[in-house]
């Protein structure tokens, strides 16, 4: 079986590789991203064979997937409005090629309550648009990244605390490496054909984050709650419009309970989610 990893040159689609090299040998594995010389690293490192993906050329998809009998699609990082339109020309694209299998990483989440509502909204566009598409396929929803936390801790340290509007709900995080594994069994193995998994760690409070943050680097940091208002303005004020709104419609996603989701991780790869206390003792 070959395999294609959309996105490849980015944190997850580059951790699913680095996982499938477990099981499979690199000429049996190509990684596609919209600039190629951005994923020359996996070239190097593995000898996998990179090819142009960008989603917005149907010409070039159709071209690139050619021979490829599972893709793993990655889901756009675009707008709501451009991004499902991105999704069907890979759809498409693989249909037109003779390709079996679609694994899709989704997200979880409300799609009519927040600002982030709109992204899922796309998102399971999406996931429907694979499952009319007539091939197999499997969706995995994916909690959220938990590594943006941790590589923050210098500007957390300058504050001394961490605010955002989540207040007291609970997050179903996860990480790159985590995913990687459940996504490669998504692709391997069939008996995940035509399931949708939600895939995350134990749901956490931000209070609960904060003491796994100072158990870690020794700091004395404290939880502020936010504002939605005040925490979006502050988000736009430092990422611009677009991510500021979204960050914080993420947080406001947490704060009424659309991120704390029973996990199918076990039923995936046959273990438990790896627990935060180990994740943060490594």
């Amino acid at each position: 079986m070959k395999i294609a990893v959309t996105a490849a040159n980015g944190k997850l689609g580059s951790a699913i590789i680095d996982n499938l090299l477990q099981a499979y040998a690199a000429t049996d594995i190509v990684a596609l991203a919209r600039t190629p010389a951005k994923a020359e690293f996996l070239t190097k490192q593995y000898g996998i064979k990179v090819r142009a993906g960008d989603y917005d050329d149907v010409q070039q998809l159709e071209n690139s997937l050619q021979g490829i009998d599972s893709v793993l699609l990655v889901s756009s990082m675009d707008e709501p409005a451009k991004r499902i339109g991105q999704h069907r020309n890979v759809i498409e694209s693989a249909k037109k090629n003779g390709v079996t299998k679609i694994v899709y990483t989704s997200i979880q989440g409300s799609s009519t309550q927040t600002a982030f509502a709109p992204i899922v909204k796309s998102n399971q566009q999406t996931e429907q648009d694979i499952k009319d598409s007539g091939l197999n396929w499997v969706i995995g929803r994916n909690g959220i990244y938990i590594e943006p936390d941790v590589d923050y801790i210098d500007s957390y340290k300058v504050q001394g605390k961490i605010a955002n509007c989540a207040d007291e709900g609970k997050c179903g995080y996860t990480t790159h490496e985590e995913l990687a594994v459940a996504y490669s069994q998504m692709l391997i193995n069939a008996k995940h054909d035509t399931n949708t998994y939600h895939l995350n760690g134990e749901s956490i409070t931000q209070q609960q984050l904060t003491q796994y943050l100072n158990d870690r680097f020794g700091t004395t940091l404290s939880y502020r709650y936010m504002t939605v208002k005040a925490f979006k303005q502050d988000r736009i004020d430092e990422l611009g419009e677009f991510i500021g709104t979204v960050i914080a419609g993420i947080y406001e996603q947490v704060a009424i309970g659309a991120m704390h989701n029973q996990s199918d991780f076990a039923k995936v790869v046959g273990r438990e989610h790896m627990s935060w206390t180990e994740y943060f003792n490594n």
